[in-house]
């Protein structure tokens, strides 16, 4: 056992204290072997509430010099660096009932988003049990290792698809209007806008559930049997090519997946 991982057992100890968690886990790249030295450990504490700030800070001391506690940037959360090892840390607290509201959203209603749709069932999937005080987290767990719903992926894609250029107000419309105006931030962001539905469709499209936003390329090309033409290349030159370049990618973006689907 390395001496990061000695100190999230003590750390896990300390946590598991408090009587509204109810379950802590290890997620992100740690747990599915995607890190990199950049890579810090993602721990998610479920709970009924969040327990007491000045409680969360004296556990943080333990193992930190100048911890930020209770940000709210995101989700709730307190992050550091360990004073032994300096890993960063980064703890989420996390109502039961709003990861259960989206596993149902999602996973059992099959319901698509726009862009990144199944990216909680993913973390729930991928999660590392640290502690699991009645079996409720196994049982969720457990519950989005069931086969890929069919009605989910046909959701996502189609949803996704049509957004990308076959309705009014599209975002290649949107990108199309960003760069007539030379709004380069607003170019930037629509061509986010599409690459994150262009990944929930071939996501779908391959029966996988979305990682999130590190890697993208890479996990795909390692876990995707189906993609189209030119993947890479494409993907690359809409997230940095030139204002025009992004134009007549995209559009050949939407074809080559039209052609698939």
């Amino acid at each position: 056992m390395s001496k990061n991982e000695e100190i999230l057992k003590m750390m896990v100890q300390d946590y598991q204290k408090f009587d509204e968690v109810n379950a802590i886990v290890i997620s992100g790249s740690s747990t599915v072997k995607n890190d990199d030295n950049a890579s810090d450990y993602d721990i998610y504490i479920y709970c009924t509430k969040e327990p007491d700030v000045e409680e969360r800070k004296n556990i943080a001391l333990k193992y930190a010099d100048n911890p930020e506690i209770d940000n709210h940037y995101f989700e709730t959360g307190d992050v550091y660096y360990l004073r032994e090892t300096g890993m960063p840390i980064d703890i989420m607290y996390r109502s039961l009932e709003s990861i259960e509201g989206n596993i149902k959203w999602v996973w059992d209603g099959c319901n698509a988003g726009l862009g990144y749709t199944t990216c909680f069932v993913y973390n729930v999937n991928k999660s590392k049990i640290l502690f699991d005080r009645d079996g409720w987290f196994k049982a969720l767990q457990d519950k989005t290792k069931l086969p890929y719903p069919e009605k989910l992926a046909k959701n996502i894609i189609k949803k996704n698809f049509n957004y990308l250029k076959d309705v009014m107000f599209s975002y290649f419309d949107q990108l199309n209007t960003a760069v007539e105006r030379d709004d380069y931030v607003s170019v930037n962001h629509r061509s986010a806008a599409f690459i994150a539905s262009y990944f929930d469709i071939i996501f779908a499209m391959n029966r996988l559930l979305h990682p999130g936003e590190k890697k993208l390329v890479q996990f795909a090309k390692e876990n995707c049997k189906i993609l189209p033409q030119d993947f890479e290349t494409d993907v690359n030159r809409l997230a940095i090519g030139s204002p025009s370049e992004r134009i007549q990618t995209a559009s050949k973006m939407v074809e080559k997946l039209r052609n698939l689907l």
